[in-house]
């Protein structure tokens, strides 16, 4: 990692007279400041209703590009261009780091001593083979003279602790090869299953069977290299008792082998799929493209799109909101604060909420808002589906989050899985069992996780509920945009989705299945449609293994 910047040179001591003359003018500056900012001029004066829209705006600028790796572009952002783009690039790729969660907090936003406008955040960093390092830390923006806000560039936005003189140092330990099966006593710990590699010493660590990996980030002195404090530990040392004894997973080494294989149909894009069983929630197969590194499947935060409506359907079907066979206009937009619109502008006037299913029709949904409270949908996710609950399933996991809207704008916008809606293929995996069996299992992928299944608190799905959203899932593959998946023997069920990232990038790519008692879960990142991109993905996997397993 990089040293940069350099140590500033000594500064020379100032006599007292002189540092009490200076202390008082800073206090009659902070005085003037104070009547400036109270008298209209300041980051909270826009009718006190909260920050500047403009400089929180640029705060979450700034998050989503460090996050994506957009490091020119977030650098861009700051006061000191140049600086920022080396210290960010130093820091995330000397402590291997990939794929960064940066989360603005939705309040803590306050006036800082100096004058600039501290907005707090999450910051969540995987770091490969190891585990995630999260803390919190606050990004400064000041109001530039010319107008518009940048952040105020400071090594302590990066981490509280990184200054002129700390920097921090990853440090790995060396560990044995771990010992990991698949529900049959397969062992994983092969070249078929690479996507499994990064998790397999996780996995044999946390069960307390040795050689998983440890490591550590460390807060060094710049100057002597000395460790000033441990920041975040990873893995812990084997159990002699245990360290000889493998891990058994819920895992199946064919379903997994097949995973693998399937993902190959991505065209090289970014891409993760889930299978797990209907009725117990564990984990058949978990892979990733590329494999190594970032466990996407399960811990990755993605908009769902359209495979949402699935839950948006469950919600109104609930509260009998709608049934299948009312019609609900599918106009070509609608516009809600935004202009909303359909895949490729479709329409169906006089469609029945059966056509706007399988069809995916943006604008009937939206056009529904009205039909559900405005917490009403995180609360049928959370009760009903376990989205946003704690889970336990034997690796690290997110878990989901369904924010209560902030308007009629974001309302519209999570009634179709955007927003900020937030879930992974492990939770779209879960909500499709859940919904064509009305129970919710807490997905597994060890034994251990399996038996603290509990740990979530659910209700169960009314069986009318149930047998309209199969019907509707069914519809998809026969009569909709799911038909990708019509060949296949059985009765396959299915919803796509298409997920807009942003203004410079392509949609992502969704599609959920279930057939028999295994459910499925793809995405496919800049895949543009679910059914063109994800579609493949998920026959071929359930080609390639036509049977349940037991």
């Amino acid at each position: 990692m990089s040293d940069a910047p350099h140590l500033a040179p000594p500064r020379r001591r100032a006599p007292r007279n002189g540092v009490r003359a200076v202390a008082a003018v800073g206090v009659v500056l902070a005085i003037a400041a104070g009547g400036s900012y109270a008298a209209g001029f300041g980051p909270f004066a826009r009718g006190d209703d909260g920050p500047d829209p403009a400089a929180m705006k640029q705060a979450r600028a700034f998050l989503a590009d460090w996050a994506a790796g957009r490091l020119p572009s977030a650098a861009g952002r700051t006061t000191e261009p140049g600086k920022a783009q080396e210290v960010l690039q130093s820091f995330t790729a000397g402590l291997d780091i990939e794929q960064p969660k940066l989360t603005a907090a939705d309040d803590g936003t306050q006036e800082e001593a100096d004058g600039a406008l501290g907005v707090p955040f999450t910051a969540r960093m995987p770091v490969t083979g190891l585990g995630t390092w999260t803390y919190e830390s606050r990004l400064p923006l000041r109001e530039q003279e010319g107008g518009g806000w940048k952040v105020d560039w400071r090594l302590s936005l990066v981490h509280p602790r990184l200054s002129d003189t700390e920097k921090f140092r990853l440090e790995r330990e060396e560990s044995t090869p771990p010992k990991v099966t698949d529900r049959e006593g397969v062992s994983l710990v092969d070249d078929a299953y690479p996507s499994l590699a990064p998790l397999l010493g996780r996995l044999a660590g946390d069960a307390g069977g040795g050689g998983g990996p440890r490591g550590a980030v460390e807060l060094v002195d710049r100057a002597s290299g000395e460790t000033v404090r441990t920041e975040a530990s990873f893995g812990k040392k084997p159990d002699p008792a245990t360290a000889d004894r493998p891990v058994r997973t819920t895992l199946d080494a064919s379903w997994q082998s097949a995973a693998e294989k399937a993902l190959a149909k991505a065209d090289g894009k970014n891409a993760s799929l889930v299978a797990l069983r209907v009725d117990d929630g564990e984990v058949l197969a978990l892979a990733n493209s590329p494999s190594s590194g970032f466990n996407r499947a399960a811990s990755g935060t993605y908009a769902p799109g359209s495979t949402w409506k699935i839950v948006t359907s469950s919600a109104l079907l609930l509260k009998g909101a709608v049934a299948p066979d009312d019609v609900v206009d599918c106009p070509k937009y609608l516009t809600v604060g935004k202009e909303f619109h359909n895949v490729e502008t479709s329409e169906h006037p006089g469609a029945t909420f059966r056509k706007d299913f399988t069809e995916s029709c943006n604008t009937a949904f939206i056009g529904l808002r009205g039909k559900l409270d405005d917490g009403e949908l995180g609360e049928v996710a959370r009760t009903y589906f376990g989205v946003g609950q704690e889970w336990h399933a034997g690796i690290p996991t997110y878990d989901g989050s369904v924010p209560v809207p902030r308007d009629e704008t974001e309302k519209a916008a999570s009634m179709i899985g955007q927003g900020r809606v937030q879930a992974n293929p492990l939770i779209m995996a879960s909500v499709t069992a859940t919904a064509v069996s009305g129970e919710f299992h807490q997905p597994s992928v060890t034994a251990d996780a399996a038996r603290d299944a509990d740990a979530v608190r659910t209700e169960p799905l009314p069986g009318k509920v149930v047998a309209q959203l199969r019907a509707l899932m069914r519809a998809t593959v026969t009569d909709g945009t799911a038909r990708v998946l019509a060949d296949l023997p059985g009765e396959v069920g299915a919803k796509t989705g298409t997920a807009e990232v942003s203004d410079d990038q392509d949609n992502n790519g969704w599609l959920v299945a279930h057939r028999g008692n295994v459910a499925v879960a793809v995405v496919v990142e800049e895949g543009v449609t679910g059914g063109g991109s994800a579609g493949p993905v998920v026959h071929g996997l359930l080609s390639a293994v036509p049977e349940d397993p037991s």
